[in-house]
């Protein structure tokens, strides 16, 4: 979806403006920013949108796999996406150095030859000068290069974003939307976000699936509310607030549970619809094994 923060209204013109030219595109943003999905509209806006959007990462492709780029004598093609251009080989970049066009000004779309986009979360400069990366490759790639914004810099996008994911997960799910509390939604806009857009699909995702706000964020709070050492929160990650709200979660429902059925653990595993022997472990773990009746 398309971004209202002040950080992304500038991002917005490049791209409605790259959609309609047929440039080789770089896109760069930080791990989870949301790469794909700007490759994806960069296509879904262009005269491309009716024919394929395929993604490849980089790292494990074969030069061969490179093929996709080639004309398709006489058929119509659409956009390739590749992820993290600096994990190909030296093959597969000598290879795609000679697929490229040989001019990135011209704005004519050839339909039989499908548009490439790049993505990379690193400095690819700094690849370059490590020799991981050509660097007559990267710059006839990096002609047109489109910096997307960190989601920190663009709290104004986040209730949106989290109202069109929780959408997306209530369509998938067959659940209603979930309706945020004022206090989650403050959360979430003074949490710095460090794996961003995945981040807070992720989050959206389990609010769905739960269906209990209380539960699904139980862990995650605590984790959202310490302090961070650096600028973008990179001590906080994304797999360890995910962990802690997958504890905390499972905890709940447990006690939950167990309150319901008055402690009764052979009711509770039924209601939970695990083994007996698997909630004696979970409240082995969670330090509860000595309480309830079998």
């Amino acid at each position: 979806m398309e971004g209202v923060s002040q950080s992304m209204r500038p991002v917005e013109a490049v791209i409605r403006e790259l959609a309609q030219r047929d440039v080789p595109v770089l896109v760069l943003a930080e791990p989870g920013a949301g790469k794909h999905a700007t490759a994806q509209r960069i296509h879904q806006m262009s005269q491309r949108s009716e024919e394929s959007f395929r993604w490849f990462p980089c790292l494990g492709l074969e030069p061969g796999d490179l093929a996709v780029l080639q004309s398709g004598e006489g058929t119509k093609q659409g956009t390739i996406y590749l992820e993290e251009l600096a994990d190909l080989s030296a093959n597969c970049q000598a290879r795609l150095l000679e697929l490229l066009p040989q001019s990135s000004e011209s704005g004519a779309v050839c339909r039989e030859r499908a548009r490439l986009i790049c993505g990379s979360a690193r400095d690819l400069e700094v690849e370059v000068k490590r020799g991981q990366l050509r660097e007559d490759l990267y710059y006839r790639i990096s002609g047109v290069c489109l910096r997307v914004p960190p989601l920190r810099q663009r709290k104004e996008d986040i209730p949106f974003l989290m109202g069109y994911f929780l959408r997306k997960y209530a369509r998938d799910f067959r659940r209603e939307v979930p309706d945020l509390s004022a206090q989650t939604l403050r959360l979430f806009l003074d949490y710095a976000w460090p794996g961003n857009l995945s981040e807070l699909e992720d989050a959206a995702r389990v609010l769905v699936a739960l269906g209990d706000e209380d539960v699904a964020l139980g862990g995650l709070r605590a984790v959202m509310r310490k302090p961070e050492t650096g600028s973008n929160g990179a001590n906080v990650s994304l797999k360890a607030a995910s962990k802690a709200a997958s504890r905390e979660a499972e905890k709940e429902l447990i006690l939950n549970a167990l309150t319901r059925t008055r402690w009764n653990r052979r009711r509770a595993a039924e209601q939970l619809q695990i083994s007996y022997k698997a909630l004696l472990y979970k409240l082995k773990q969670i330090g509860f094994e000595g309480y309830g009746a079998s």
